[in-house]
């Protein structure tokens, strides 16, 4: 615009008669054109450095785009990893906590079962120490007495035991309570050994001693045994409390290790997920900017070989005009002026204008400045030719053009304002559903989780109670054989019993009847010896055997009884964890569907929040750029019509005085 108005200066009266006009048109246009070749040299060495930032950036962008491919890979392959680390340890420290669990209640019952058999032995050691104190002090008192006491002979006519025990309470040689506790042991000891009460001892003190040390001897076995049955059991006891404890003590060690990794895991994982978030997004940014760095550069590309192209046709123009200029009025230099300077002056200022237009539509990438800036340059060629008022015709233009982008104006801020609200709209939507559905998959995989465990609990529960009822069977199994076989034996053991009885019956009937044996009395005596060995062996062996059988059917009873207790329990428990797992699987199917119907909804959204996208975003310019671009067009539309006006005004000022002047 400064060309324009020194142009008018130059065709100005003041200038008229100091310079050719004509040559300061020329002399205009030369500087005009080395303007322009200014403008291209340094247009050309700023999109060179542009260029060069561009191939630089997309490189860069390149390189980081790929490392952030491999960086979230990596990631990713992480977060699996601990994933299935973090299950394993979980599953381990379940196991480990039920192991210990185990081991703890296993302690606690041999503990319990080893305070009860303690309690017993030290109830029988007391028991039998008192027992064999009693033993010792009635044997002492007897052989003091058999040296010359003057209980003596009541002792030797004593018919039994107990009748000896009886005249010694009497002599005061022995307490009450001893007497009748050692009465009371005498016939318990008859009664288990079939024994008679009376008759064997009669008048033989000797022998009472005999029983009575038997008697000791045999309560000192019962209580050597007692305790050595204690101390085993004792050994046992602390051998298997030591083992569970050793167990418990691994297994919190393997516990606390297993949680300490898989605390480790964990925060591994979390700290995974969060670089894999941020490397996510900078690798979104860096593909995003590489696709806009494209678009920018070849934007940039297309924008300069425009520029360069529009130059060229530029130059192409003003050296035209300079040569018809140069070739068409050589002869009239000293004629009148006054055409060609407003002619000139006009064509350039109008020139200018078309310029002016055109550099603002390729720097706004505008189609409707370019198209304008077609229409002024018409204009201007066909009103000259026409003899119309060229400055009416690019000023209408110009305010029709200024009328046409403040309405579009108007309509894009209606539309930017529909558009945000429904895409708010539509946003929100998707996050609620988006988070109903987070919400629902998650539900559904935990109860998925918790139906297969509880599904897998019922698979060892069943398989456990499969393998009671197999030990069951074979207990009842190895019961009935150990009672067939203890009532075979021991009907055999009772037979031979009274055989011998009776045999013995028979012989001591026989000699106590007899006087004239002879020789034979001590034969005799020595077979009735050997029955009553026979006799002492097979009651023996029949109470051992006896209390074998009640020992074995103690111990079937207990397991039974256990055995069914853990049976219900273990069959309780398959009832309420089936039912349990069921209930689980309804609800995953209740929530299923109802994930579905919520995924369809948002799928539904999610397709009305893209084509709201593509409406309002993705093939539209954004609403900011594009007020912005229609500001500045409009405001360079109104600063091109304020020059032109101006220059209008200069123009017809100095024509107007120069023709007054000619």
């Amino acid at each position: 615009m400064a060309f324009v108005i020194l142009a008018l200066a130059v065709c100005s009266p003041a200038d008229a008669s100091q310079a050719n006009p004509i040559e300061k048109i020329l002399e205009m246009i030369s500087d005009l054109q080395a303007k322009v070749i200014g403008e291209g040299k340094d247009a050309q060495k700023t999109y060179d450095e542009y260029a060069e930032w561009c191939e630089d950036k997309s490189r860069s962008l390149g390189f980081e785009i790929k490392t952030g491919k491999a960086e979230v890979a990596d990631l990713q392959a992480t977060i699996q990893a601990e994933t299935a680390t973090q299950a394993e340890l979980s599953a381990k420290i379940e196991t480990l906590s039920n192991d210990i669990q185990t081991d703890e209640a296993d302690v606690a019952a041999a503990t319990k079962i080893r305070e009860t058999e303690n309690a017993d032995f030290q109830a029988e050691e007391k028991e039998l120490t008192t027992v064999i104190s009693m033993l010792e002090r009635a044997t002492s008192i007897l052989s003091k007495e058999m040296a010359g006491g003057a209980a003596m002979l009541q002792i030797q006519s004593a018919k039994s035991i107990t009748d000896a025990f009886a005249v010694m309470v009497q002599a005061s040689v022995l307490s009450s309570a001893d007497g009748s506790a050692l009465t009371a042991l005498v016939q318990t000891e008859n009664d288990e050994t079939g024994a008679p009460a009376a008759a064997v001892y009669e008048g033989h003190s000797d022998g009472i001693i005999g029983v009575l040390e038997g008697l000791t001897e045999k309560a000192e076995g019962q209580l050597d045994k007692a305790r050595k049955t204690e101390s085993t059991a004792a050994q046992n006891y602390q051998m298997l409390k030591q083992s569970l404890t050793d167990e418990i003590k691994f297994a919190n060690a393997d516990m606390d290790k297993a949680k300490k990794n898989l605390a480790g895991s964990q925060e591994k994982k979390a700290n995974a997920e969060g670089d894999l978030e941020v490397t996510s997004k900078d690798l979104a940014e860096d593909i995003k900017t590489k696709s806009t760095l494209h678009q920018d550069c070849m934007a940039a590309s297309e924008e300069f070989e425009l520029a360069t192209k529009s130059r060229g046709e530029e130059l192409g123009a003003l050296a035209t005009a300079k040569k018809v200029i140069q070739e068409s009025t050589g002869g009239a230099a000293g004629q009148s002026y006054s055409f060609l300077q407003l002619s000139s002056g006009a064509d350039l200022s109008k020139a200018e204008a078309v310029r002016f237009v055109r550099d603002l539509a390729r720097k706004t990438k505008s189609t409707a400045l370019a198209q304008l800036a077609s229409r002024m340059s018409s204009a201007v060629k066909l009103g000259a030719s026409a003899g119309e008022d060229p400055f009416a015709k690019v000023k209408g233009l110009i305010t029709d053009m200024i009328s046409t982008l403040e309405a579009d104006a108007e309509a894009d801020a209606t539309q930017k304002a529909w558009c945000d609200k429904e895409t708010a709209e539509a946003t929100a939507k998707k996050d609620d559903l988006t988070a109903e559905s987070d919400k629902l998959s998650t539900k559904i995989a935990q109860d998925k989780a918790a139906s297969a465990k509880l599904k897998g609990e019922v698979a060892t529960l069943q398989n456990e109670l499969a393998a009671m009822a197999k030990a069951k069977a074979e207990a009842d199994s190895i019961r009935a054989e150990e009672k067939a076989a203890y009532e075979k034996n021991s009907a055999e053991m009772k037979m031979g019993i009274e055989g011998v009885q009776k045999a013995l019956n028979v012989l001591k009937d026989y000699y106590a009847k007899s006087s004239d044996h002879g020789s034979a009395e001590g034969a005799g005596s020595g077979i009735i010896g050997l029955l009553e060995v026979c006799e002492s062996d097979f009651t023996k062996g029949l109470t051992e055997m006896t209390a074998q059988e009640e020992s074995a059917a103690s111990e079937y009873e207990t397991y039974s009884k256990e055995d069914q207790i853990s049976v219900a329990s273990k069959s309780q428990d398959v009832k309420y964890k089936t039912k349990s797992a069921a209930g689980l699987d309804k609800n995953v199917a209740e929530l299923s569907t109802d994930l579905a119907g919520v995924s369809d909804e948002l799928a539904a959204v999610v397709t009305g929040l893209d084509k709201l996208n593509e409406m309002c975003v993705a093939k539209a310019e954004p609403y900011a750029e594009k007020k912005a671009r229609r500001e500045s067009e409009i405001a360079g539309l109104k600063e091109a019509l304020t020059i032109l006006e101006s220059e209008a005004a200069l123009i017809q000022k100095s024509s107007k005085h120069f023709l007054r002047k000619h």
